[in-house]
């Protein structure tokens, strides 16, 4: 007598049991991405899909963050796939925000670049967010300001205190991203950093810092002793 059963139950279950037995570690990135699709096509053998985002970007971090335009260049990819990708992509963005937001942000420095690696370290272009503090140091606002070119996004010093002026923030922290991977600051990037420091100086708005985020990590312009 031949089973109704799909071929890939018992596969399926074999991933559920390593993946609760010994979490993300226990599975290679195919197979985690696998468990993830198959919640959003329950009727489909989708280790050949998973297996094909990987290979067209590179990992599951990539498969996660990537654009939507470009998941549905990959056949199989539809809405339903994308907004599973994209579900998991939010969730960890709120996990992450949540350990960093209305807490004091100085002295939980890890979680706050947690929090932007997640946000903005694989981003396709570049990204200008501020941080706004209050006088306590807490995380008041997280704001987007500027989305720019693979290269290249406008900040307006002006514009940067004004808006921590409207939120009653006594200080910020600057954050953007190089989607070339390499979070070295250019010479714009000082440049711009010392003029909206002198703009706040001028108003009461203290620059604590400024974080150029990568794929490939992160870099503090306080650090460097350009702040």
């Amino acid at each position: 007598m031949t089973s109704d059963k799909p071929h890939y139950t018992g596969h399926r279950q074999r991933l559920k049991d390593r993946f609760r037995s010994g979490g993300t570690q226990a599975l290679a990135d195919y197979e985690l991405l696998e468990l993830l699709l198959y919640t959003a096509i329950p009727r489909r053998d989708v280790k050949p899909l998973a297996k094909d985002l990987i290979a067209r970007f590179g990992s599951y971090a990539e498969v996660i963050t990537a654009p939507p335009g470009q998941l549905m260049e990959v056949s199989g990819v539809g809405d339903t796939v994308i907004t599973a990708l994209k579900l998991v992509e939010a969730s960890a963005q709120k996990l992450a925000q949540g350990q960093i937001m209305d807490k004091p942000v100085l002295s939980n420095w890890q979680a706050l670049i947690d929090y932007c690696q997640i946000k903005m370290g694989h981003q396709k272009t570049e990204q200008f967010r501020i941080l706004f503090l209050d006088r306590q140091n807490r995380l008041i606002a997280d704001e987007k300001q500027q989305q720019g070119t693979i290269d290249h996004t406008p900040v307006y010093p002006r514009e940067v205190i004004k808006r921590a002026l409207e939120l009653h923030s006594t200080a910020i922290i600057l954050v953007h991203n190089h989607p070339s991977g390499d979070p070295t600051p250019s010479r714009d990037d000082v440049d711009m950093t010392k003029r909206i420091e002198e703009a706040g100086k001028q108003l009461g708005v203290l620059l604590h810092d400024h974080l150029i985020i990568s794929k490939s990590g992160q870099t503090s312009l306080k650090t460097l002793g350009l702040i």
